[in-house]
């Protein structure tokens, strides 16, 4: 059998952010950023992508990791040892196991799993331009036990107003094994939300304003999956075509399909392209696609 491997871009909607680890510089709040060329674009770690998805699949199916909230720092707690079998947390995103007394009390079961789920850097469309803001954090009077400080600090933020694109990809016949456990990752990745550092404020909302997808056997994507430039467009679906990318690969959805022309869509459809105006009525169709069949005898009844 032949299985369908799933490779995407995601990009989202822009608005004012400050996304940072919480480190400071001097008085500076700053912006993980990466240089691109000759410009410094301000980045997300793929980790706080993943813990976001670990967050947001916890509240759909079951898993075995689950945030602390009154612990000095970022804390989180495992139920049991892990089980691949009975956690949709561990299926997709893998462990590893350094406990040598649990090792041993589980030596039935493997002490390190390789996360299927891919996520990469969250890259900024627009370079860093040096925006700061400036605001106070008030003195603290009176008799409170609970007093940080006696005196008044002036808060030096670095932001950005930018939409960010990230990649990720998910292996077809371990999704297959899970059917409703993808369903739910899928969906998660269409809410996508609450993505900062570790002690980052701001809102900014994660979700797809625009993603491209590929199903494909080949086990990489084929194109530049950070594509997406400054207006929007996607320019590796230039290549789609006979002699290049195969259009019944793709799918397409959300506001890069809104605001295409008709001649353009005209041919990607004539390709073979699956286009949608909504990114998250496209996640699902694409998972009824890339599922059809999945958990049936064996998997046999799977398009391949």
């Amino acid at each position: 059998m032949m299985y369908r491997n799933l490779f995407a871009t995601i990009l989202t909607n822009p608005a004012p952010s400050a996304n940072y680890r919480g480190e400071s510089e001097e008085n500076r709040l700053v912006i993980q950023k990466i240089t691109r060329g000759e410009q410094d674009y301000p980045v997300i770690s793929a980790e706080s992508i993943r813990n976001a998805l670990r967050e947001i699949l916890a509240t759909k199916v079951p898993c075995n990791r689950r945030r602390l909230h009154n612990e000095e720092q970022l804390a989180v707690e495992y139920r049991e040892y892990p089980d691949p079998e009975r956690y949709a947390d561990d299926y997709f995103f893998g462990y590893l196991v350094a406990d040598q007394k649990a090792v041993r009390q589980y030596r039935d079961r493997p002490a390190k799993r390789d996360s299927l789920l891919r996520v990469n850097l969250a890259v900024a469309l627009t370079p860093y331009r040096f925006d700061t803001l400036f605001h106070q954090s008030p003195r603290q009077g009176g008799e409170s036990p609970f007093r940080n400080s006696t005196r008044a600090a002036l808060i030096h933020q670095e932001v950005a107003y930018t939409a960010y694109q990230y990649p990720l990809a998910l292996p077809g016949r371990e999704c297959r094994e899970r059917p409703e456990w993808t369903r739910a990752l899928l969906g998660g990745i269409g809410e996508l939300a609450r993505v900062a550092g570790g002690q980052a404020r701001s809102l900014y909302d994660m979700g797809p304003a625009s993603i491209v997808a590929r199903l494909t056997p080949r086990l990489v994507a084929g194109y530049d999956t950070y594509g997406f430039g400054v207006g929007g467009e996607f320019a590796p679906l230039k290549r789609i075509g006979p002699n290049d990318l195969p259009g019944d690969e793709f799918w397409i959805g959300g506001e890069i399909v809104r605001g295409m022309g008709e001649e353009e869509r005209d041919l990607l459809t004539g390709q073979g392209v699956r286009m949608m105006e909504s990114p998250e009525r496209l996640l699902a169709a694409l998972a009824d696609d890339w599922l059809a069949g999945a958990g049936l005898d064996g998997l046999e009844n799977s398009e391949g």
